[in-house]
């Protein structure tokens, strides 16, 4: 039996994205309401199983409704274009999923599903709305039932006419005119004016329609009377405004909803792009373009298993060839993964090295091979290999060529930077996904040796195929510096820092818990006695009842289940109530309690003594590395208690001290740079506050003038430029109107002319080659910058602006600690580089080389790369961490 279900798309979107916190891809496409609909989206075809299905959306502003009320919709804000920029991705994901998606001109969505669920009553189809909005009430029938999202998208209330009249007391036909009386702010549809639901429903059940109620005002009382009268026309367009057009002219819809399933490839593209691991996990999906198989026939797969002194005989010459090594291990975290073998691509043979002769004694002759610096290796992250490798004391040593690093470098934005994933993209023979050999999560398996030895042997083939044309392709782009300079020798570099790791102390991190937990318990006290009664703090429902029915908030936002008491409503609230600083202030001890002390508590290795973060250098599209297991860089140090967690990193030895170097201002001075602005320039060149100064030239104050909230707003708009926001971003973070966002903006680049002119100039540049690049010639490629979607190409300017500042900031830190490293080892020094966070490096100093690191470290980090304004970088040092800041 057909059953068809209609998605309101526009309406999905929005709630998806107001519900879901902030999500971007390593592209920095804004993805989170695509996230939220996505996860609907396979609820619905898990738990409805549709023939039929087709995704509505609006499109465009104006409407026939418009004709006869200008002023409909018009309150509404500016769609923000953190959510413009993903709805041609959302329609895209639709494709990929072989789902209709319908829109025309001058109708809405709900026009367009009113249409469609007139067609099922028609034909007895079973029907499902899916919507947002409470108008589509008015579309509930016998067959079709209206499912109306409540927090977020993640529930629904099933609304059948029964449920309506049960809710309501109405029929479903008269939810337009309740709206007509009531009207409906979000709209902009008038009704009368002190009419709210309650008083609408009272008039409904007595006289059934606006019509009604206009037919006997005479029954009416007092102000109410005098409302309806006055208002009887507002209440009557009202009515029209909210009645949903049910003769669309859709020819041939039914046949073009016809859902047959998703193709499991396309969907696996379109989640890689998106960067959805957990969702492609959910599907079971494979990696794009996997496919089951074995290296070429041609191929000669030689086992080295233990004790075949043949084949070892034969491995030890092959060394001397060039080759391709590929190992793999199981586990997400280098430090603790386990191997299940390596293969070595020499010439026309393929030597499989199973995990007992890597670790047995048979072994050894392998091991010291990859320690030679002298015998050159291909790889694909070497980085995590070397890592790997030093749980068998093997000190992995000339790596020559690492593919996954350069196919990084050649388009940052790829997600998938697998063997497979990558001999794909260069059109070679397909190799097996990992997931299609071994299974995933509790699947995983290492399959028989046959298998295993052939899937090795294709990976390392791979990689000697594949590293010829990424060299190729590095010295076509420009990029061999950036490669052989920057990028390779900084693995190293931070494979000696994640070896080494870095010293914590436990004692002091359980103190750290202890003191939080008094200033938890002392929060909650203290919110207790300002609500005065007991109450789960950590229930939203709890809390919004006293907020908001008891102490009389203003109610900012609601949910479909109550009172929003999330982050941004707490922050408005907090003029309103001493209550409410108390409140943020337990939660942002809470999360340290949970997140960082317990957290860093399990990270800390007990054979040492330290956490060894995992540095990432193929992540970020603008070239920053990530830090994993633990992430050291996400330590909050905007609140006291949250510093006060360095205190636990110490150094590893005795009478040394943790010293650290922070660039000051990094991207900021890169801008000026880049932009040629002077005014910039100068106050770079003269050791000026550049928030202060910004303050100054926009709001045309002296510097005594500047107040601190003028700093505060130029501080923002300062940043923001760098990080391409919009008047959306900018009112969210200083709590003003995107109108007032918007104006400070223009003002901003009124003033610097040069900053304007770059953002100009680089878009255009974008447009012509199809990439920007930073001034280490690092590239990142912007197909959309061209793209008929206005969405698309604004995400893709904004992207355009910023990458080379961000970029570049980025090859700056990078160039700093590949020199810092050089250095150290030149001058023959004990000190040891141990992190990098952001812009800052931390280092363990013996007391003798205190004062020698006091100016070596800023003389290299200025001194990483000329520009024309200075780079800065301010040192301090001390017994631990949180000393040296």
């Amino acid at each position: 039996m057909d059953k068809w279900i209609l998605i309101d798309g526009n309406s999905i979107a929005n709630r998806a994205f107001y519900a879901m916190p902030p999500l971007t891809n390593s592209a920095g496409l804004h993805t989170n309401a695509v996230y939220g609909f996505t996860t609907m989206l396979l609820k619905l075809l898990e738990e409805e199983k549709p023939t039929h299905l087709l995704v509505a959306f609006d499109a465009g502003k104006v409407t026939f409704r418009h004709e006869g009320f200008s002023d409909y919709k018009g309150t509404r804000a500016k769609t923000p274009p953190e959510l413009s920029e993903q709805f041609p991705i959302m329609k895209e994901l639709l494709k990929a999923f072989g789902i209709a998606q319908f829109e025309l001109a001058g109708y809405e969505a709900d026009d367009i599903i009113g249409t469609m669920t007139r067609l099922a009553d028609e034909k007895g189809v079973e029907t499902l709305v899916v919507s947002g909005d409470k108008d589509m009430l008015q579309l509930a029938s016998s067959k079709v039932s209206i499912a109306v999202t409540r927090k977020g998208v993640s529930e629904v209330e099933r609304f059948t006419p029964e449920t309506v009249n049960e809710k309501y007391g109405l029929k479903p036909h008269q939810i337009i005119d309740l709206k007509g009386l009531m009207g409906d702010t979000s709209d902009n549809i008038p009704g009368i004016p002190g009419v709210g639901e309650k008083t609408a429903l009272k008039l409904l059940h007595e006289y059934g329609s606006v019509e009604g109620v206009l037919e006997n005002t005479g029954e009416l009382k007092g102000k109410m009377k005098e409302r309806v009268e006055q208002h009887r026309d507002d209440a009557l367009m009202s009515k029209k405004l909210a009645t949903i057009f049910r003769e669309v002219p859709l020819e041939g819809a039914e046949g073009g909803i016809a859902y047959g399933g998703f193709d499991a490839e396309s969907v696996s593209a379109m989640f890689a792009k998106l960067e959805f691991r957990s969702l492609t996990e959910r599907l079971n999906l494979s990696a794009p373009g996997a496919a089951q198989g074995a290296p070429k026939a041609e191929l000669n797969v030689v086992p080295v298993d233990p004790g075949d002194t043949e084949a070892a005989s034969l491995l030890a010459a092959a060394f001397k060839k060039p080759n391709a090594l590929f190992l793999e291990s199981v586990g997400d975290n280098p430090h603790h993964a386990d191997i299940i073998g390596a293969a070595l691509a020499a010439e026309d043979t393929v030597y499989v090295l199973p995990k007992a002769l890597l670790e047995g004694a048979e072994g050894q002759f392998v091991r010291d091979w990859l320690s030679d610096p002298e015998a050159s290796k291909i790889g694909c992250d070497l980085h995590r290999t070397e890592l790997v490798l030093a749980r068998l004391g093997v000190h992995l040593q000339g790596a020559e060529f690492d593919i996954q690093l350069a196919a990084y470098l050649l388009d940052p934005t790829e997600s998938d930077q697998s063997v497979s994933g990558i001999a794909q993209r260069s059109g070679l023979p397909a190799v097996a996904s990992d997931e299609s050999v071994y299974g995933k999560g509790a699947k995983f398996k290492v399959p028989d040796n046959a298998t295993l030895y052939a899937h090795l042997a294709s990976k390392a083939d791979a990689v000697r195929a594949i590293a010829p044309l990424q060299r190729a392709e590095l010295e076509k782009s420009g990029m061999n510096r950036l490669y052989y300079e920057l990028e390779q020798p900084l693995a190293v570099v931070l494979a000696d820092m994640e070896k080494q790791g870095i010293k914590v102390d436990a004692e002091t991190i359980q103190q750290l818990g202890k003191d939080l937990e008094h200033g938890i318990e002392s929060s909650v006290s203290e919110i207790y006695r300002h609500a005065g009664t007991e109450f789960n703090i950590n229930s939203p429902k709890q809390l919004g009842e006293i907020l908001f029915d008891k102490l009389g908030l203003p109610v900012m936002k609601k949910t479909k289940t109550g009172y929003s008491t999330d982050a941004d409503v707490l922050e408005k609230l907090e003029p309103y109530h001493d209550i409410i600083p108390l409140i943020l202030h337990y939660r942002q001890l809470a999360k340290l309690q949970s997140t960082y002390v317990e957290g860093l508590l399990k990270e800390v290795r007990s054979e040492t003594g330290k956490i060894h973060t995992y540095y990432r250098q193929t992540i970020a599209a603008t070239g920053r590395l990530s830090s994993q297991y633990p992430n050291l860089q996400n330590i909050p140090i905007r609140l006291e208690e949250g510093r006060k967690i360095r205190k636990a990193f110490v150094p590893s030895e005795p009478g040394w001290y943790i010293l650290a170097a922070d660039y000051s201002q990094i991207e900021l001075r890169v801008l000026a740079h880049i932009s040629g602005d002077e005014r910039l320039k100068e106050a770079f060149i003269h050791d000026m506050d550049i928030h202060t100064k910004t303050a100054m030239d926009v709001f045309g104050v002296s510097e005594t003038q500047v107040d601190a909230n003028m700093r505060r707003s130029a501080k923002a708009v300062n940043f923001g430029i760098v990080y391409g926001i919009s008047d959306f971003g900018l009112s969210q973070n200083l709590n003003i109107t995107r109108k007032e966002a918007a104006k400070f903006i223009e003002q901003y680049f009124d003033v610097f002319k040069g900053v304007r002119k770059y953002m100009d100039d680089i878009v255009m540049q974008a447009r012509q080659d199809g990439y920007v690049k930073t001034l280490l010639e690092r590239r990142r490629y912007l197909p959309e910058i061209k793209a008929s979607n206005f969405n698309l190409r604004s995400f893709a300017e904004r992207t355009a602006m910023n990458t080379p500042i961000q970029g570049t900031a980025a090859d700056i830190i990078k160039l700093a600690m590949v020199r810092m490293q050089e250095r150290l080892r030149e001058e023959g020094l004990k000190s040891r580089m141990l992190l990098q966070v952001h812009d800052e490096l931390v280092f363990e100093v013996p007391e003798d080389e205190l004062e020698k690191m006091k100016t070596l470290v800023p003389e290299v980090m200025e001194g990483a790369l000329a520009l024309d304004v200075p780079l800065k970088a301010d040192v301090n040092y001390g017994i631990n961490w949180y000393e040296a800041k």
